[in-house]
Formats: C-alpha cells, sequence, structure tokens
C-alpha cells in the first residue's frame, strides 16, 4: 500500500477511535461473515457496500494490531470506488451516532465512538446501552435523524 494511502487510513481509524475487540478472533470472524455477505450480494450497490465492508474489517483489523488478512493495495481504477464508499459509508454513521449523542445530551458524547449501521432501532438501543444513554430518547433522536442524515447501505 502507498504510503500516502496508509498516512491517511491510519488517521481516519484514529478519528473514529473504535475500541479494539477481544478476543482476537473477533477480527477473524468479523472478516469471514462480512466476505460471506459479500458472496451472497446480488446488485451492484449491494456488491459495493458488502466489499467495502470486507475492506473496512480488514483496514481495522490491520490497525488495531492484529493482521487477518493484507490491506488491499490502492488501485485507481478497481478500488477506487470501493475505498471512497467505505469512507464515506463509516465517517457518516460515526458522524451519525456522535450528533445522536449530542442531540440527548449524553454525559460523555464525544466517547460515543460506533460505525454499526444505525438503520435499525435495535442498533440504536444497543449503542444506546454501552454508553449509558437513555435507549428510549437514543432511538427517538435517532429516528428523527435517521430522516435526514446522508446514510450509505
Amino acid at each position: 500500500m502507498s504510503r500516502p494511502l496508509n498516512s491517511m487510513l491510519r488517521r481516519w481509524h484514529r478519528m473514529l477511535g473504535l475500541q479494539r475487540q477481544s478476543p482476537p478472533s473477533w477480527y477473524r470472524d468479523r472478516v469471514r461473515e462480512e466476505l460471506r455477505e459479500r458472496r451472497a450480494a446480488k446488485t451492484s450497490l449491494e456488491k459495493l457496500s458488502e466489499t467495502s465492508d470486507v475492506f473496512f474489517a480488514i483496514i481495522r483489523a490491520h490497525y488495531d494490531g492484529f493482521v487477518v488478512k493484507k490491506i488491499p493495495p490502492f488501485i485507481p481504477s478497481r478500488h477506487g470506488l470501493i475505498y471512497a464508499y467505505m469512507l464515506g459509508k463509516y465517517t457518516s454513521r460515526w458522524g451519525f451516532y456522535r450528533t445522536a449523542a449530542i442531540l440527548c445530551r449524553a454525559p460523555r458524547c464525544d466517547m460515543v465512538r460506533e460505525v454499526v449501521n444505525p438503520g435499525k432501532d435495535s442498533k440504536l438501543h444497543e449503542v444506546a446501552l454501552r454508553h449509558q444513554i437513555d435507549p428510549e430518547k437514543f432511538k427517538r433522536v435517532g429516528r428523527k435523524l435517521r430522516r435526514v442524515w446522508p446514510l450509505l447501505p
């Protein structure tokens, strides 16, 4: 991977500030799960989205210190759209949760660092519980925010 791309991805990963997972097999399991979902994808958009998830799982593992696969190279004609989609998708989700926490006046909104898909109320509930935020209030705010927030599938 090129040095500028590696540097940019490292800064982006630090900005997301996702919690390291345990046990280390969690990372390998995520990559396997994302590869299964990628194989099951039917439409071009589903394939792009699932491929970006595979890339994200590999990159996250790598920057958390668990090399499960090599980070895919950046070949603009082949991977440019995937990397762009991945950056947009996960940055948008991260911003969504931060904004929802701020709107809920969460006591530690700066600690809310999540990238799970906020399209389901169950995910909003899980995130609220992880961060000691009132789940009903967080879901209410999240539902309203979903109407205007640019989330990628």
